[in-house]
């Protein structure tokens, strides 16, 4: 089916274009938010670089902003109206008629060490901004109109901005760049142009991760791959590949285990995309084969790890991928699966101990979960049962790829699965446990029933009480993380109350390969029904359903694309 362009609201989803480390936004840091549309980096951080002002004689219009994938406008009145769309990922370009237009630099002081520097440029008399945040420059040139600049070599303190007028209207191009603006001297695409390129490459983009979408839904799956496709970012800084970034508001970041649903969300339609973003955190590996907790442009972080949910991630990906995973590729991914499990096992495994532990919330990725009020360092159902499903994993590898190595993690599993069972369970059902305190976790959290990842390898009766207490967190809208009829729960708890699209898919997953189809159905089709009436936002009342904290997360998106490929498979 053809492509639309779906319009969005920029307070929810920034405009940007796949490969871009820029986009257009009024969100311009942690819950911060401008009257104005901003320039934002994502190099070094989120950094606003210019608000865009709309004037007339002077004067600051009221502009209504509308967008699509390709376009941005502000509605200026009286046939008046500014447009924006990048022609290339480093590239934005802007026309205007009726209106002029300040570009008004983000940040007033000039220290030797912060804020930013302007001036014309002699060589081309382009305005030139200098950021010490971002670490670039950005260039404006003026292909159709006139423009002024407003402190130009100004030092400390000081208004700093761009004027473009043009009686007959105005066009001009901004450009980030690191110190050779090579690319400054080539022809900028025509600004139509330009938005029918934008138009055309997203249209390519959705029509390979999603060409099995249904007519009554193509607007909400046409938004949730828009979400992913400008969130995407070229190899740069710490990311060798191309990458999802979580977000480009704050969240502009790759986390060590929201990068496998946006691999698996990319595999139908792109696999070398897929295996890039799920490889791209193994590039930081350490020796000892801990995962970094997070990756972005300018920084890598260690001081947690995430979840090892890989080898699930892995199954799912080549189960959906359009094209199969070379060889080389495998045993690419072999090498640091295994060294991640014998991170665990290894590492994470106190002497005497079977079951490997967290030392921290952030280490589950559920962060503040109350599966952790009483002690921080546990050993965990959702951990062993990730691990099992990851030795198993590594067992098929490992005689896919002949390496004498398939029965001795098939040994493993057996023996994960079998603790988790004699030490992390009673009458009651799953339970996490204290390392040094020996405490029972409390078990009011969702977070102890992802065991249900292993659903088809338990007895039938742990397998009814573990879909039993998962439908005990079922909302109208989805699971939600904090049963919610304990006193712990908070509508807007993090992880201690909305919904949030892995725990969904991870339940979904479970649940479905253990039997409890009509179950997964409901889990499925609820959360469907939540993006296509919220969006698609870092988590979600669970009661309400509104969408909560960052409105445009690609693990939300790609678990909705997840959830309706799976659908749309199951339906034909």
């Amino acid at each position: 089916m053809s492509t639309s362009l779906p319009q969005f609201s920029l307070e929810e989803i920034p405009f940007s274009m796949r490969g871009s480390w820029l986009n257009l936004s009024p969100i311009i840091g942690l819950n911060e938010r401008s009257d104005h549309v901003h320039l934002v980096s994502h190099t070094g951080g989120i950094h606003p670089i210019f608000a865009f002002v709309p004037t007339r004689d002077g004067v600051e219009l009221s502009a209504p902003v509308t967008a699509n994938p390709a376009a941005l406008s502000w509605d200026c009145g009286s046939s008046a109206r500014m447009r924006a769309t990048f022609a290339s990922p480093s590239r934005l370009l802007l026309a205007g008629e009726g209106v002029d237009l300040t570009l008004s630099e983000a940040s007033s002081a000039l220290t030797p060490f912060t804020g930013s520097y302007l001036f014309l440029d002699p060589m081309d008399s382009a305005a030139v901004l200098t950021s010490y945040e971002t670490g670039r420059r950005y260039r404006v040139t003026v292909q159709r109109g006139e423009m002024e600049i407003v402190g130009a070599e100004a030092l400390g303190d000081a208004e700093r901005a761009v004027v473009v007028t043009g009686s007959d209207g105005w066009e001009i191009a901004i450009e980030e760049f690191d110190t050779s603006a090579v690319s400054a001297s080539e022809p900028v695409l025509a600004f139509d142009d330009a938005v029918a390129n934008s138009a055309s490459m997203f249209a390519e983009y959705v029509d390979k991760i999603a060409n099995w979408r249904r007519p009554e839904t193509a607007g909400t799956v046409e938004l949730a791959a828009y979400v992913m496709w400008s969130a995407t970012v070229a190899p740069a800084g710490f990311l060798s590949r191309e990458s999802v970034l979580m977000s480009k508001h704050w969240m502009d970041k790759v986390w060590s285990w929201d990068h496998c649903f946006n691999a698996i969300a990319l595999a139908g339609g792109l696999p070398d995309a897929a295996i890039d973003q799920f490889l791209a955190p193994f590039d930081h590996q350490e020796p000892g084969g801990a995962m970094p907790d997070s990756i972005t442009h300018s920084e890598v972080l260690y001081n947690f790890v995430k979840p090892p949910i890989h080898g699930w991630a892995l199954r799912r990906l080549r189960a959906a991928a359009s094209a199969p995973v070379s060889r080389d590729q495998l045993v690419e991914v072999y090498e640091h699966l295994a060294d991640w499990t014998r991170f665990w096992l290894e590492q994470r495994t106190a002497p005497g101990r079977q079951i490997p532990h967290y030392q921290h919330g952030n280490d589950s990725g559920w962060d503040n979960s109350t599966m952790f009020d009483i002690d921080r360092v546990v050993e965990a159902p959702d951990l062993a049962a990730f691990l099992a499903v990851q030795m198993d994993v590594l067992a098929d590898l490992a005689d896919e790829l002949d390496i004498a190595a398939g029965d001795s993690w098939r040994q493993r599993s057996e023996r994960m699965q079998r603790a988790l069972l004699d030490e992390l369970r009673d009458a009651e059902g799953f339970f996490a446990r204290g390392v040094l305190s020996g405490q029972k976790s409390t078990r009011t959290s969702l977070l102890p029933l992802l065991a249900v990842v292993i659903a088809d390898r338990l007895p039938t009766e742990l397998g009814d009480q573990l879909a039993s207490q998962i439908e005990e967190h079922l909302t109208e809208w989805g699971p939600a993380t904090q049963r919610p009829d304990t006193v712990e729960y908070e509508a807007d708890g993090y992880w201690r109350g909305p919904i949030w699209a892995p725990s969904t898919v991870l339940i979904e997953d479970g649940l479905r390969r253990g039997g409890y189809t009509e179950l997964a159905d409901a889990v499925s089709s609820r959360f469907r029904a939540l993006c296509e009436r919220s969006g698609f936002a870092e988590n979600f009342d669970a009661l309400s359903g509104e969408g909560l904290r960052d409105r445009a997360y690609t693990w939300t998106a790609s678990a909705y694309l997840m959830l309706a490929r799976d659908s749309a498979h199951r339906v034909s």
